[in-house]
């Protein structure tokens, strides 16, 4: 495989501007449309204009399928409509000459039904049918594009993989490859998906339809809404990955498994560009994406959903949706297939530009649990991370379940270093540059079989506030590695399946081996990585429904043949 062709690009934009924006106007309408089983669901249809007057040419379409309201009335009066915003490039899109559609997913805004479950294959299949309605309607051209980020990005990955004929394009950002293993990454649910879901009456700010104008049809859509399958309590009720739901009556994950689609999404032909953020969960299920549909992959240095700074987002959105959509030769398919940003690079930060994605030209750099610092007595605090592999030995602590409430979106982990055992590298004598997933191999025993573990890397530089920059976590009874059914970059795979579920033995040591999420930076001289081991963490917001009683404790084992590490992923 080829090495990647780096380059630095600091504090400016790169690639072609958008092409001339000569729409300055737009004109909107909306529609209830019914999809297969008759189910209406509302649908804003943005045009490209000229004063008042649409474009009449046939454009091609952009679609968004959203679940937080396409077009809402905040309390002081004003509408919100997503497609009149950029953060998604839309209304550089308008201006672009494409058609914008947004759409309510059934069960919420406006849209008549309710939801059975979290992107199921019903609202897969609703995506498809409006795919297809947009591409036959007057105004478009027949080609259609999706584009969306978190639970957009979803509906965007999940309606591609139903091959709707007219979809030729989708920008996905920030959704997942394999929900169980991010929903429940080894076997435990935190953050995501987790929270209490928004009452339905939320949606009666939606503003109605066109033809409803008193706003009878949106009530009545609402009422409908009471139906809907709670996202926490679907996710609660599935611990493992072939668990029947008892909300749904089937194998829920597998049904929402895009994995098990991906072979629909490449002989239907349908081009993918992934994007995430390095500080946001995500974007370890977003690189997997691009693995496994050969789509091309953009990260900026930011959190959930941001805007890549220093780098011309909307351009890069037209210039994909130019190429795919309306055959413009502006060269993006000869770029690099991967342009993401690595912290610290030229030492404030950069893009690089890769054929390779991150990770895959990366070697293990294993850095070992050693005992303390110095002579004297050993605390809970005082590990070292060393080149070798140390004499035996080991370290214990209690789970402590004395952590701050959940933050609503906790997006990103905290350090845990006083919640646990912590390991610390010397001051670096020379700068590394990781790239990548790191991977944590530990043998560990406990005196309570149903313990978790929880393991964050972080970045401690001079007197800087000390910041998580990869985590990761798995319950002991999910440790066996099996086969994944799709690439993950050599990343160890739990299945999470009955059949591979199995709880230690109280005090025996056993092997545990968990991938973390993606890291891109450059270490800096004289800075630390310290790795800390815990059993609880606050962002898993039923943590006080789960906490063992009385509170596990966890053993180590360090040095010996196979000893405890952490293999950082060092980039050539």
């Amino acid at each position: 495989m080829a090495r990647p062709v780096l380059a630095l690009i600091l504090l400016i934009g790169f690639g072609f501007a958008a092409q001339a924006q000569d729409y300055a106007d737009v004109v909107r309408n909306s529609v209830y449309v019914p999809v297969r089983d008759g189910t209406r669901l509302a649908v804003n249809i943005y045009r490209p204009a000229r004063g008042d007057r649409a474009e009449t040419r046939k454009l091609p379409v952009v679609f968004v399928f959203t679940p937080y309201r396409a077009r809402f009335r905040r309390d002081d009066g004003r509408i919100i409509e997503t497609a009149l915003s950029d953060g998604l490039g839309l209304r550089s899109l308008l201006r672009a000459g494409y058609v914008v559609a947004v759409a309510d997913i059934r069960g919420k805004g406006a849209s008549f039904g309710h939801r059975r479950g979290f992107q199921d294959r019903t609202e897969a299949l609703d995506g498809h049918d409006l795919v297809e309605w947009l591409a036959r309607q007057a105004f478009s051209d027949g080609k259609v594009g999706m584009i969306g980020c978190s639970y957009l990005g979803g509906t965007t990955f999940h309606t591609a993989s139903t091959a709707p004929p007219s979809l030729k394009a989708v920008f996905i950002g920030a959704t997942d490859l394999d929900k169980y293993s991010f929903v429940r990454n080894g076997g435990l649910t935190a953050q995501f998906n987790t929270r209490p879901d928004e009452d339905p009456s939320v949606d009666l700010a939606s503003v109605p339809v066109d033809a409803d104008a008193d706003g009878s049809l949106l009530k009545q859509a609402v009422d409908e809404h009471f139906k809907n399958t709670s996202m926490s309590g679907l996710w609660y009720s599935m611990p493992y990955r072939d668990s029947i739901s008892p909300l749904t009556g089937n194998a829920f994950w597998e049904e929402v498994a895009v994995w098990k689609y991906l072979d629909a999404i490449k002989e239907a032909g349908i081009a993918t560009y992934f994007w995430g953020n390095w500080h946001d969960e995500p974007t370890g299920q977003v690189i997997l994406g691009a693995a496994n549909t050969g789509g091309k992959f953009l990260a900026g240095p930011g959190s959930h959903c941001e805007t890549p700074k220093d780098f011309d987002f909307t351009g890069e959105i037209v210039r994909y949706f130019d190429f795919h959509l309306k055959g413009v030769d502006n060269g993006i398919e000869n770029d690099p297939r991967a342009t993401y940003w690595v912290e610290g690079l030229g030492g404030e930060g950069g893009y690089v530009r890769s054929n390779d994605l991150p990770g895959v030209q990366s070697r293990p750099l294993p850095w070992f649990l050693g005992g303390e610092k110095s002579g004297g007595s050993r605390s809970k605090n005082d590990g070292t991370l060393r080149p070798g592999p140390g004499v035996s030995g080991s370290d214990s602590f209690t789970v402590d379940y004395d952590l701050p409430p959940p933050e609503y979106f906790a997006f990103w982990a905290r350090p845990m270093d006083d919640k646990g055992l912590s390991y610390t590298s010397p001051p670096l004598s020379e700068p590394i540059r990781l790239i990548g997933y790191p991977h944590v191999r530990l043998n560990v025993s406990t005196d309570n079989p149903k313990a978790a573990l929880w393991v964050y890397l972080d970045l401690v530089e001079g007197d800087r506030e000390a910041e998580v920059i990869s985590f990761g976590r798995l319950k002991l009874s999910h440790r066996k590695l099996s086969q994944p059914p799709f690439e993950t970059l050599g990343q160890p795979w739990h299945s999470g399946l009955t059949a591979d579920v199995e709880l230690p033995v109280r005090g025996e040591s056993v092997p545990v081996s968990l991938a973390m999420t993606p890291i891109s930076r450059v270490v800096p001289v004289g800075a630390r990585l310290r790795l800390t081991i815990a059993g609880a963490d606050p962002r898993q917001r039923n943590l006080k429904d789960i906490q063992l009683d009385p509170a596990p404790k966890i053993t180590v084992l360090r040095g010996g043949l196979d000893a405890s590490r952490i293999e950082l992923p060092l980039a050539e």
